[in-house]
């Protein structure tokens, strides 16, 4: 855990956020193995920013991997200590597009000792999904 809370801590640092300065960096952990990091990319025009979580989902759906474990979220105000960072509706939902609600873990962290786990289906509840078209 300690290595994937590292990895988005990391990406974080990678964040483009000239407008909000709120910095969210990710570890996507596919069940292979590999990892995926991504940070939320800002633009001037707002509902063309895309958030860390998605970031590195669509790197990794790029990649041809689509059955992911887990999630590392890390995020807050720039310059200042990450805080307890909830995923967004719109990651959420991609979440639920590629991931078991079962058994997908979100893991939103303030550091490498201190973080709180939660299952897709807790955050997620009576989501969209492809089941329903």
């Amino acid at each position: 855990m300690e290595e994937l809370i590292a990895k988005a801590i990391d990406a974080r640092e990678k964040a483009y956020t000239p407008y909000s300065h709120f910095k969210v960096g990710v570890c996507l952990k596919a069940k292979n193995g590999e990892t995926f990091q991504g940070c939320n990319i800002e633009n001037s025009s707002y509902p063309a920013t895309n958030c860390a979580e998605r970031t590195a989902i669509f790197k990794a759906v790029s990649e041809g991997i689509t059955d992911f474990s887990c999630i590392v979220i890390v995020g807050g105000r720039e310059n200042e200590k990450p805080d307890f960072c909830p995923p967004c509706g719109i990651c959420r939902q991609v979440m639920a597009e590629f991931c078991d609600p079962e058994t997908f873990q979100i893991i939103l962290a303030k550091s490498e000792k201190e973080y709180k786990m939660y299952l897709l289906k807790e955050l997620l509840p009576l989501s969209f999904v492809g089941d329903l078209l």
